[in-house]
């Protein structure tokens, strides 16, 4: 068993593992227990009642958090010609020709983002075996392959706080939605609209309850447990 050091302890013991939090109290409490010296990441971790072992129930989608993500976003665009021209235009950070497609083979992958227009994609299925396991390959399900007039818009979203979620083995989804520097207001909006299209993304397949259980924590901080009723409220809410 994991032995946790004393710092960790001091504020687990603000935390009552065997409460549901209202949703807005739960995600101050997870800033309020963080205690590390730098500027920890607030994740949501979500455990949904689908078995992803079927294709229709897994669960992949993505959301633009008000707040953003609190970090600099970096993107990759693949595209040519008039997109090759939007993308370098609107802010993207690397747009790729064939001797960067070349760097990524060899294993480079300094970015955070990549998109795609659809004429690229016979190039960029080449690079499969390297951005896939990494979360980096550009999907139409994630709007993340575009025509090169929508390249604008994605790129700005992505640098804004466009966060993509998806389901593991096991059914739990695990998303960033902000900084510990961030106010409690802009993460609990942020945890409002990522609840909000997590309940969209719902398999139409997905039988019983849907949202199993939810938790809320700071980097290296201890979990606090949200009520999963409460949280559809908050979701419902904010539409």
């Amino acid at each position: 068993m994991r032995k946790h050091g004393k710092k960790y302890r001091e504020q687990a013991g603000k935390v009552d593992a065997n409460q549901l939090y209202p949703p807005q109290q739960a995600v101050a409490l997870a800033k309020a227990t963080s205690y590390t010296k730098f500027n920890g990441t607030v994740e949501t971790h979500i455990r949904l009642g689908v078995d992803p072992k079927y294709a229709d129930q897994n669960v992949r989608d993505v959301v633009v958090l008000p707040h953003g993500l609190g970090k600099t976003v970096r993107v990759l665009v693949f595209a040519e010609a008039e997109g090759a021209r939007l993308a370098r235009e609107n802010g993207a950070d690397y747009v790729a020709d064939d001797e960067l497609i070349k760097k990524i083979q060899e294993g480079w992958a300094e970015f955070d983002v990549a998109v795609a227009t659809p004429e690229m994609m016979g190039k960029v299925g080449r690079l499969g075996r390297i951005l896939g396991p990494r979360g980096l390959m550009p999907n139409p399900k994630t709007g993340t392959v575009v025509p090169a007039a929508d390249l604008p818009r994605v790129i700005k979203e992505s640098k804004a706080g466009r966060v993509e979620f998806r389901v593991d083995k096991t059914g739990n989804l695990h998303v960033p939605i902000g900084k510990v520097s961030f106010s409690e207001a802009q993460l609990y909006e942020n945890f409002a609209a990522l609840l909000q299209a997590v309940i969209k993304a719902r398999p139409a397949s997905a039988k019983g309850v849907y949202l199993r259980k939810i938790v809320v924590a700071a980097t290296m901080g201890p979990g606090v447990k949200v009520d999963p009723v409460a949280a559809s409220t908050t979701a419902t809410a904010a539409v």
